[in-house]
């Protein structure tokens, strides 16, 4: 068997539905031996469907164990847990926390998502795993955290969204005050959290393996999702500007467009692309109005610039206009349904779908790695497990047969390094989102990320409409940039000159991973591709990301985060009930692009001490964002549909919504997903409990709307913070849908340390959002301001790179440091 790169890695999962068990999956994919570990009644996700339409739906009527089969019919489930191996174990006995603690004793990694008390009952504290199992990485993945005044509060997905503002921002220029803010489809902040939580986890279980010393990890998901939110935290803390689902965007245009066969997406950027949709569009007279001759003016008449543009692509059909648009690089984006996905030839010449048999069900196609690597690790070597399927399991007799594969000895030292990075050089040619908020992770877990750029042409980042309205406008001025380049050093090197391209290139021979994501082919014409730096280094790790991927029929198409919502399929099924599709409210391809390649760098630094072998990440950010559809993709797969936009209601649980306040613009997202819950509810609210109608789950579902106004009258005269602390006390998940003013106050992220105000060279302490996770051995906090433009160019040429003075001043006099 082909050697992966995370083989001989041992894992424990205790987890359920998405966060936890997705951070697992990703870790098994690449060959880490996972095993996890499941109550008397399964995971929630095993009932959590999609079901296919002929049987095999559980009874949730019949208590909490019901519908557990071993046959696997439950989508979800099926899904993110392949290549893992099933216990089942009772923690409310002797014997399980038995079980538990000896798995954990030959364990490398430890994942759970217990709330702090429950963890304590069970003796899962961070003291305690620290004293049983000292070099044992552990990482806690939860709502809010194991520490602040929110650690113990109830939350699904709903809460997590609303609470870490990317609810308040979706779906995006609304125009009708009424409608709420919305939760994209599915649970895209346990996904995205789950990326980060992996990449953060193996980064510590190489530590350990290298020092003998452990960690635990304290992951927050409302706090990674605050570090999400695009250019609306900056634009608040910058510009006291405070964004939301209402109002225009600031580039334009921008948005979804009917078609008479469909629907499109439409970005553009730069002004250079405006004008090559003007003459695409063959110059009609109202393009070249004065109105939209810039781009404040394109914001100020955005609706007729959407009305005009809007008329003409109503009359184009998707297909040819995305074509022909991005053979002119325009980034037009097809709406894409499920079925229209697993048809694309692009994704079949990446062979991103795989097909595999999973027990109950047969064969499934489903989306594969978010991310292709030249030594292809990621496999669906297993199928989910059934409840229980490997009782007895050990690590001890695992069947993984690259298991002894060596890891590094662990040294002698006496403590770690501060952080689990620490020491790695990352060479950063990114620019605007995805790359940097790649590298962002990399230098928050530790490593040394030094950006290139160039006064000759700045970052985007350093030239949105974003700058800071208390200083005179530089490129140093910038909130975009600033959030995104904390703790980075700056180098100037300009790549139009031969021998900036030179110095570049050492620059990446010198450090230990190499990270773009130029335009498809940039890179590789400045002599910087993989192809060029491995014939000088056959070891060399990089990991670039583009919008299609760096092969394919679409290789060289355009594509910007936004235009990955529609790609994806999430716009399709994202939208308030009744309405066509709509946007994400976040660009959410950059992330999910930038953290599944920190993912896969780490893991490829990981296998290159145990193997010597160098890697090639090519990261797809609609591949990246596609990945993370999975209850959409699977009800497609089982049922032969997907689902159609449904605002923040749930497809099995009820109440599940966010309601109105007593101040007009609050709104508190509350749901109940138990009896136990929902007896609590109907309690407080008054709620008649013997109403016939709402005496079961599938009674409360079947009458949501009559449930929803009854719970909304409640609402209506009370303040959002008093229904969430009030039903919080009462077990029931609840909290308000918080924008981005609102998150820079907040006491729990307050206390956790995740607004950084460090001192800026040019603005001072403004507010950026810092790290969601807190480590108990390492330090925690982000350790440097973003660098102003080629701030550290000299300490890097001289020390990195060892040049004297006469080699920088020759360098300086070709123009190649600007």
């Amino acid at each position: 068997m082909t050697a992966r790169g995370l083989d001989g890695i041992r894992v424990v999962e205790l987890g359920q539905m998405v966060a936890a068990p997705w951070t697992a999956k990703l870790l098994a994919d690449l060959g880490a031996d996972v095993i996890k570990v499941e109550p008397p009644e399964g995971d929630a996700a095993r009932r959590r469907g999609p079901f296919a339409p002929d049987g095999g739906r559980p009874d949730t009527e019949a208590g909490p164990s019901a519908g557990t089969d071993s046959g696997l019919t439950a989508g979800l489930f099926a899904a993110i847990n392949t290549n893992k191996r099933g216990i089942m174990v009772d923690l409310a006995r002797p014997d399980g926390r038995a079980t538990l603690q000896q798995l954990l004793a030959d364990a490398d990694l430890f994942i759970h998502d217990l709330a702090p008390g429950t963890a304590a009952a069970h003796g899962l504290t961070a003291a305690s795993l620290r004293t049983q199992h000292p070099s044992l990485v552990t990482m806690s993945i939860t709502p809010f955290g194991q520490t602040g005044p929110y650690a113990d509060w109830r939350a699904t997905e709903l809460q997590v969204i609303h609470g870490g503002g990317w609810g308040w921002l979706t779906p995006g220029c609304v125009q009708d005050a009424e409608l709420p803010p919305l939760k994209p489809h599915g649970h895209q902040a346990a996904f995205q959290s789950g990326f980060a939580a992996a990449c953060a986890s193996l980064a510590a279980v190489d530590r350990a393996q290298r020092t003998g010393h452990g960690e635990h990890i304290d992951f927050a998901q409302m706090s990674y999702v605050v570090g999400m939110l695009e250019a609306a935290f900056i634009s608040w803390s910058y510009r006291g500007e405070n964004p939301s689902r209402l109002g225009a965007r600031i580039l334009n245009p921008w948005g979804i467009f009917p078609t008479g066969d469909g629907h499109i997406f439409l970005v553009c950027v730069e002004a250079d692309q405006w004008e090559r949709l003007k003459d695409f569009m063959g110059r009609p007279e109202w393009a070249d109005m004065d109105i939209f001759s810039t781009l404040e003016g394109r914001f100020e008449n955005e609706d007729l610039l959407r009305m005009w543009l809007g008329e003409w692509i109503a009359a184009q059909p998707v297909t040819e206009l995305f074509h022909r648009g991005q053979a002119e690089r325009l980034a037009f984006a097809p709406v894409n349904t499920v079925a229209q996905m697993a048809a694309d030839p692009h994704l079949a010449a990446r062979d991103f779908l795989v097909t595999y048999e999973q027990p109950g069900l047969g064969d499934i196609t489903v989306p594969g790695a978010p991310s292709r690597l030249t030594n292809s690790w990621w496999s669906i070597r297993r199928p989910a497990p059934s409840l229980g399927e490997h009782s007895g399991a050990s690590f001890a007799a695992t069947d993984t047969a690259t298991a002894s594969l060596p890891a590094s000895s662990p040294a002698s030292s006496a403590t770690p390094s501060n952080r689990p990075l620490d020491g790695v050089t990352v060479a950063d040619f990114t620019w605007v989102w995805a790359g940097p908020y790649c590298t962002l992770h990399l230098a928050h877990l530790g490593a040394t990320v030094i950006k290139v750029e160039s006064s000759a042409r700045p970052d985007l980042g350093r030239r949105l409409p974003t700058q800071s309205g208390r200083h005179t406008p530089t490129l140093d001025t910038n909130g975009y940039f600033n959030q995104y380049g904390q703790g980075k050093q700056s180098i100037t090197i300009d790549l139009g000159t031969a021998e900036g391209r030179a110095l570049a290139k050492r620059l990446a021979l010198s450090c230990d991973l190499v990270v773009s994501n130029y335009a498809t082919g940039v890179m590789d014409e400045w002599g910087l591709g993989y192809e060029a730096l491995a014939a000088e280094r056959p070891d060399v790790i990089v990991g670039v990301i583009s919008g299609y991927g760096h092969h394919g029929p679409y290789q060289s198409y355009m594509g910007y985060g936004p235009t990955t919502g529609p790609l994806s399929g999430l716009a399709s099924m994202t939208g308030y009930p009744g309405t066509d599709a709509d946007e994400l409210g976040v660009s959410l391809g950059d992330p999910a692009a930038g953290i599944a390649t920190a993912y896969a760098l780490v893991a490829a630094l990981v296998a290159r001490r145990r193997t010597g072998e160098g890697q090639f990440i090519d990261t797809s950010m609609w591949e990246a964002t596609t990945a993370c559809t999975v209850e959409g993709w699977m009800e497609w797969v089982m049922r032969g549909t997907q689902p159609d936009p449904m605002g923040n209601l749930d497809p099995l649980w009820s109440p599940h919504n966010l309601y109105r306040c007593a101040d007009n613009d609050d709104w508190v997202a509350v749901c109940c997903v138990d009896e136990a819950e929902w007896a609590a509810l109907a309690r407080i609210t008054g709620i008649d409990p013997d109403d016939e109608r709402f005496a079961t789950a599938a009674g409360r579902k079947a009458n949501e709307a009559e449930l929803d106004k009854l719970i909304g009258a409640w609402t209506r005269e009370r303040d959002q913070w008093d229904i969430t602390e009030l039903l919080q006390a009462a077990g029931v998940p609840a909290f308000p849908s918080l924008s981005s003013r609102s998150l820079e106050v907040n006491p729990h992220l307050a206390e956790r340390g995740l607004i950084e105000r460090l001192d800026h060279p040019v603005v001072g302490q403004m507010s950026h959002v810092g790290i969601p996770w807190l480590l108990s051995d390492g330090t925690n906090g982000v350790r440097s301001p973003a660098p102003m433009l080629g701030q550290h160019t000299h300490e890097v040429l001289t020390g990195l790179l060892g040049l004297n003075p006469d080699e920088i001043a020759a360098l300086e006099a070709a123009d190649a440091l600007r």
